[in-house]
């Protein structure tokens, strides 16, 4: 093991701690996706992770500069290879290896500063954000997932995008009082969130809808070594979708809904017989 090999084992440490730390239930999709997978999408996730630490906890620091930073340390450690925040330097192992498209870094990046200032959404920034802060996300795990081939990356793209956007919208119906009150964003195009009524959120729902059925026909065609971790974090998100669905409009704006972790254990078993008998 040579000396960068000691350090890219100490970065890709960093990343899985980010991941742990910050989300349980991603954690746990990535260990169910083959293992070779682990250590790319961890360094995937701390990526964005920090990436949106910044815009949305750092109140007390300059945050434009925070992240204008580490912009520029991410393009740096593409370009040269290394960096010496383990986290980005993670992540160019992973974009170079396998050739994720420096695009996607760029228009997420993009959705990051479009969080800096802006409060509210017409449809077609909603759209650009949605693309930004999800869509690209899933197109650089999906880079990963079909290693290399790139017919398959490109015949499972949409599908990838419409799970990206299906979590996020359902991310937002989820945090819509705490990113109203307190970071003062209302995403949904032009939503009023004071007046947030059952007509709207229905319409919202049906969209969601829309994206989750579109996603379900890429996953089952999915490679057997991430079909099941993807499957796993639909049926985690699909079954939130279905808690804030039976709940009322105003329900949404009092409290964050949550999937308790003995029904998430309950999903992953019968997650886990439906993959085994192949009835995805």
């Amino acid at each position: 093991m040579t000396k960068k090999d000691l350090f890219d084992k100490v970065s890709l440490k960093a990343s899985k701690i980010t991941t742990t730390n910050y989300s349980t239930s991603f954690s746990l999709g990535i260990k169910l996706l083959d293992k070779k997978f682990h250590n790319p999408i961890y360094s995937i996730y701390g990526f964005v992770r920090f990436a949106d630490e910044i815009v949305d906890t750092f109140h007390e620091f300059d945050k434009q500069r925070l992240l204008q930073k580490f912009k520029n340390d991410t393009y740096e450690a593409l370009e040269d290879k290394i960096s010496l925040n383990p986290i980005l330097n993670s992540l160019q192992n992973v974009v170079n290896k396998y050739d994720i498209d420096r695009e996607l870094i760029d228009t997420f990046l993009h959705s990051m500063e479009m969080d800096l200032n802006r409060q509210t959404y017409d449809f077609e920034d909603f759209k650009k954000y949605i693309l930004g802060s999800a869509e690209v996300v899933g197109l650089m795990c999906l880079r990963i997932f079909v290693e290399g081939d790139n017919q398959k990356y490109e015949y499972l793209k949409p599908y990838a995008m419409s799970l990206g956007s299906a979590f996020q919208k359902i991310n937002f119906l989820r945090d819509l009082k705490a990113d109203y009150e307190l970071l003062g964003r209302a995403y949904f195009p032009h939503l009023d969130v004071s007046s947030f009524d059952e007509p709207t959120k229905k319409e919202i729902e049906k969209d969601i809808e829309k994206d989750f059925k579109h996603a379900y026909e890429g996953i089952v065609k999915l490679n057997k070594s991430s079909k099941f971790g993807v499957y796993v974090a639909y049926v985690y998100y699909h079954s939130l979708f279905n808690k804030i669905k039976s709940l009322p409009s105003s329900k949404i704006l009092e409290e964050r809904i949550r999937i308790p972790n003995q029904q998430k254990y309950a999903l992953l078993v019968g997650s886990y017989l439906r993959h085994s008998l192949n009835l995805l």
